[in-house]
């Protein structure tokens, strides 16, 4: 199974806030730390935000953070919001599959059994695995750790 560039790129977004925590995160900055455009980050940033994984600021010195503490965002939870598709052959798709055995097949259920590993494993790992697995993150995302913090607003 081959993810997509989006879904690449939302963990990597993630991973960024993960990092420059307690500050907001400005889209610009994102996109130049990873050599991407800021309109395939600002597509992406929609279906995280929708779901709850980032909150967006408004405003002149707006920008955007974790929705939730990034020791609680899965990996599962980033591929669930941006992949369309988990079909791993045509017959996972459907309506397409024309094949007599598709209902009692056993390369379908293989296939989903290898599927199902790879989301438990993905559910294994959290944003902030990744972040704190690296601690030179914050410099090389280019991060100014001496930028203020700022205290979220009270719910």
């Amino acid at each position: 199974m081959r993810l997509t560039k989006q879904t690449n790129y939302a963990v990597r977004m993630l991973m960024y806030c993960a990092a420059n925590e307690g500050r907001l995160s400005r889209i610009p900055e994102i996109a130049r730390a990873y050599g991407v455009s800021e309109l395939f980050l600002f597509k992406i940033l929609q279906p995280l935000n929708k779901a709850g994984l980032v909150e967006t600021v408004r405003g002149r010195n707006g920008g955007v953070r974790l929705g939730r503490s990034a020791d609680r965002i899965t990996l599962f939870d980033v591929v669930k919001v941006t992949e369309d598709s988990f079909a791993m052959a045509e017959c996972f798709e459907d309506g397409v599959a024309e094949c007599p055995l598709v209902d009692s097949c056993g390369l379908n259920s293989a296939l989903r059994k290898a599927l199902n590993a790879f989301f438990d494993v993905l559910a294994d790992y959290t944003i902030d695995d990744l972040v704190k697995a690296r601690p030179q993150i914050n410099f090389l995302l280019g991060i100014d750790t001496n930028m203020p913090k700022i205290v979220a607003p009270a719910a």
